[in-house]
């Protein structure tokens, strides 16, 4: 009698190698567009509800529209840490079509908001919608696009945070020019915009293959084959020519339908401490200073320079095309001068020249333009930083549990950097003295260098290495020590060609 418990089938692939030799084409432009559009969707939002246009059409005090973004920040926490791991299990695809749904059907209907709880419930699950986004779509986006880009597409997709802040100001521009208006319709309208957007990409996404990758360690390595194929496919069709690639770069696999808890914990506490408190640094540290800085940055013009509410917007413009440049300028450097070099740079030039404002404020020696102007300065580097953040977590670790990696790390980041704003708020007080706020920028700024320094001991060279040598599948075959000359640990061929913060494996 046949068994219905066979062990999986092993399994010997070229897809990872096939993947990452392509050529730039059409295809990895699509994906870009396709999946990037989350960072500008949750920049949208953010900079739409920070307005609080509805208080008054929802009888709304100052205390509940602070707690309305809170809510939304709380959404992306379980979102993240809930769909991460349903990202792992059933694949990259599935999640970044339902979480973008979701998405769209929070905003969209808060939009339509007759009371306050009602905009309470959608924007949770609008931000449980975004919050999934970002573990499925970094995911996706590390896993299809091929390992000579990865780092400047992987950053500048979550640099363009801020061109969806800075539509979003556009927006509020004229959506909440007339009072009436906006009182009644322009802040739904302005709900709507991101659910429209979202909309017309979603049909983009339907035509976005699931990771090989993925279907490579599940079990499903036809699939797999034919997905490249089909790239492999439309590339000649386009003109573009293909090298062989040799057998000798094939991974063997035996796939894993579920990865428990217990062997969670153990790849990061047991197998990559040094890769968890990285990781865990850049998240902290980056969440930290953006938290602080840009939910206050208005209070301080206005406190500090008197500038109106209204003028606040023409000076956040600036401030967001700093921070949207710094990823697009600098993320190619990530792949060619390296990560470690990169992320160290940014994170101190970031932090000191956050130094130097800080001391001209306490003297009083700014304008609210040149203000700004160090801002932007300071932002342009620290935007890239961040930026490289997302990106380290997503490709230090395991491919199984990638999904997983990035809704952790996010999520603490997120709880950490939640301090910031409060204690910042605090330091303002009412405008009388500098000397708190400029301590607390001293203190971001120690902040920023401190997580560039860890950076640079404990970081690892990625670039243009396949995620693969990056840190072994957890479905990759054990060698034998007759077979390889060596203690046969999995992780033997990561840690060895990602030199920086190397760590050999726990077996257990």
């Amino acid at each position: 009698m046949a068994t219905t418990n066979a062990m999986p089938k092993q399994v010997r692939s070229l897809v990872p190698a096939r993947m990452d030799r392509l050529p730039w084409t059409r295809f990895h432009w699509a994906v870009i567009v396709g999946l990037g559009i989350s960072w500008v969707l949750d920049g949208l939002e953010v900079q739409i509800v920070a307005t609080a246009g509805f208080q008054h059409d929802l009888n709304m005090s100052p205390t509940q529209v602070g707690l309305t973004g809170t809510i939304y920040l709380i959404g992306e926490v379980v979102g993240a840490l809930y769909f991460g791991r349903l990202a792992d299990k059933l694949g990259r695809k599935r999640l970044f079509i339902l979480t973008l749904a979701i998405y769209l059907a929070g905003s969209g209907i808060g939009g339509l908001a007759f009371a306050m709880w009602f905009l309470w419930i959608f924007r949770f699950i609008a931000g449980m919608g975004i919050g999934g986004e970002y573990t499925a779509i970094n995911s996706a986006i590390d896993e299809l696009i091929p390992s000579h880009y990865r780092g400047r597409v992987d950053i500048a997709v979550n640099g363009t945070y801020w061109a969806g802040a800075a539509l979003g100001a556009t927006a509020n521009l004229f959506l909440l020019a007339n009072t009436d208006f906006a009182n009644s319709w322009g802040w739904r309208i302005g709900f709507f915009i991101g659910p429209f957007l979202g909309l017309i990409i979603i049909y983009l996404r339907r035509h976005i293959p699931e990771s090989p990758r993925w279907l490579m360690t599940h079990g499903r390595e036809e699939e797999a084959e034919r997905t490249v194929d089909k790239i492999e496919a439309d590339i000649r069709a386009a003109g573009h020519e293909l090298s062989e690639v040799d057998d000798s770069k094939a991974l063997e696999v035996t796939p894993l339908p579920n990865i428990p808890f217990g062997t969670v914990a153990r790849v990061f506490l047991r197998q990559y401490p040094k890769r968890t408190f990285l990781g865990l640094s850049m998240m902290v540290t980056q969440s930290f200073l953006y938290n602080a800085i840009f939910f206050t940055y208005a209070l301080v013009l206005q406190k500090f320079y008197g500038v109106s509410l209204s003028g606040v917007t023409f000076y956040f413009f600036p401030f967001a095309i700093g921070n949207l440049l710094g990823p697009l300028i600098l993320g190619p450097l990530f792949d060619t001068v390296g990560r470690r070099k990169m992320i160290f740079g940014t994170y101190v030039i970031s932090g000191l020249v956050l130094a130097v404002s800080a001391a001209m404020f306490q003297a009083g020696a700014l304008t609210a333009t040149t203000q700004t102007i160090f801002w932007c300065v300071s932002f342009f580097f620290a935007s890239a930083g961040a930026s490289s953040a997302y990106l380290t977590v997503s490709e230090i670790f395991p491919l199984e549990l990638r999904g997983q990696a990035i809704s952790y790390f996010f999520a603490i980041g997120q709880i950490a950097g939640a301090i910031a704003p409060v204690l910042y708020g605090s330091m303002i007080g009412d405008g009388s003295s500098r000397g708190p706020l400029a301590a607390g920028y001293y203190l971001g700024a120690a902040v920023m260098v401190v997580g560039g320094v860890i950076a640079l001991i404990f970081g690892i060279d990625a670039e243009r290495q396949s995620l693969e040598s990056i840190a072994d599948p957890l479905s990759k075959v054990k060698k034998s020590p007759d077979a390889t000359g060596t203690s046969g640990r999995n992780g033997e061929l990561g840690e060895s060609n990602a030199r920086g913060g190397q760590e050999p494996e726990v077996r257990g």
